[in-house]
């Protein structure tokens, strides 16, 4: 009887170990699944977006039935179903059924962001990382890995991205488009968590400032400053809109950056090497002045313990830089404190935002 009592928990522990194996293998089975069709995703939102099925909604007062959208589009009801079906399974949309079997679409925190014009839009940034040149780089991605100095986007295309956009200006306004809607989303967050930032500050030059969104906004929400918006040629001679207090400027951040009291520097320097941001903050430096000057720099910070719900964000984007850029990466604070030191500041203050991205000072 001893004997057999103290075989029995041998024997439980063995039923449980091989549980939990079958456990385990049972999620990757159906996990695998989402790897193998991971695009879907991205690809019905195109969808829905290139068919302005969240506008359509919106502008119907929140809510549609299947014919209404069908008949809206002028197409395939069962087709449009189906991908209703998927969107809403993905909880993109909200969907009800009446006592007539009569199906209704209603907008969600997520479809709003899918909005044109919503205040919280990611479109363009969705249809620049959607764009068949942005795309293709990913399935060269073992190319980046295997070639020290290689580039996933120069395998594909022949050259690097800052050089495609300046020949290819279609390409260049998606990016200015998608950094704008990055501008509307975070630069906000700036103003109201961070309204110290810019006292005693008359004026500032943002660096790599795209279309003068960021300015435009930190204008009017900070009415004394004065703004040069800098950017290269091709990017201010695309007859960007006039912003009162915002000057455009054109010009290479590799050779001399305008004098400001303060340059802002936002989701730049992650597209670069240690190298060329020393290279890019030395400039900057060079810019302010150096008893009240200083350098904010708009990057997310990559943590190897968080439990902030945007740190997957961070390191898909890092994973963005290693496809699309040569040496391009989101950084730790530790390699953040290295190239902002390297580049002959004294000190450093980070201010984490609700937003990918934290607000990194550097003061000469």
């Amino acid at each position: 009887m001893e004997e057999t009592m103290m075989n029995l928990p041998t024997q439980n522990n063995g039923d449980h170990s091989k549980e939990v194996i079958d456990e385990e293998d049972a999620k990757a089975a159906s996990k695998i699944w989402d790897y193998v069709f991971g695009f879907t995703d991205m690809a019905l939102i195109k969808c829905a977006i290139d068919l302005g099925i969240p506008d359509l909604i919106e502008k119907n007062g929140g809510s549609i039935s299947l014919s209404e959208l069908s008949s809206s589009l002028s197409c395939s009801t069962p087709h449009l179903y189906r991908i209703m079906r998927y969107l809403v399974h993905k909880n993109i949309f909200n969907q009800k059924k009446t006592s007539q079997n009569n199906l209704f679409y209603s907008q969600t925190p997520l479809s709003r962001r899918l909005l044109s014009n919503g205040k919280n839009s990611m479109v363009p940034l969705l249809l620049l990382e959607t764009s068949p040149t942005m795309l293709a780089p990913w399935l060269a991605l073992s190319k980046r890995v295997l070639q020290e100095n290689g580039s996933a986007f120069d395998a594909v295309h022949g050259e690097d991205v800052w050089s495609f956009s300046a020949e290819n200006l279609e390409h260049s306004r998606l990016i200015n488009d998608a950094m704008a809607c990055d501008a509307r989303i975070v630069i906000p967050r700036v103003i109201e968590e961070c309204p110290d930032l810019f006292k005693g500050v008359c004026s500032v030059v943002d660096v790599g400032g795209g279309d003068g969104t960021t300015l435009s906004m930190l204008v009017k929400g900070f009415s004394w400053i004065k703004g040069i918006n800098f950017d290269l040629p091709h990017v201010i001679d695309a007859n960007l809109v006039a912003c009162q207090g915002v000057e455009h400027v054109s010009g290479d951040m590799f050779k001399l950056v305008p004098k400001a009291d303060v340059a802002i520097i936002k989701w730049v320097l992650h597209d670069w090497g240690d190298e060329e941001c020393i290279k890019i903050l030395k400039n900057c430096k060079e810019a302010i002045p150096k008893d009240k000057g200083k350098v904010i720099i708009l990057e997310g910070v990559l943590e190897e313990e968080t439990n902030d719900k945007l740190e997957s964000a961070r390191m898909m984007l890092d994973m963005v830089m290693m496809a699309h850029t040569t040496n391009g990466k989101e950084r730790t604070l530790k390699e953040w404190n290295y190239v902002i030191m390297e580049a002959g500041f004294s000190r450093i203050n980070v201010t984490r935002i609700h937003a990918v991205q934290s607000v990194i000072e550097a003061f000469p």
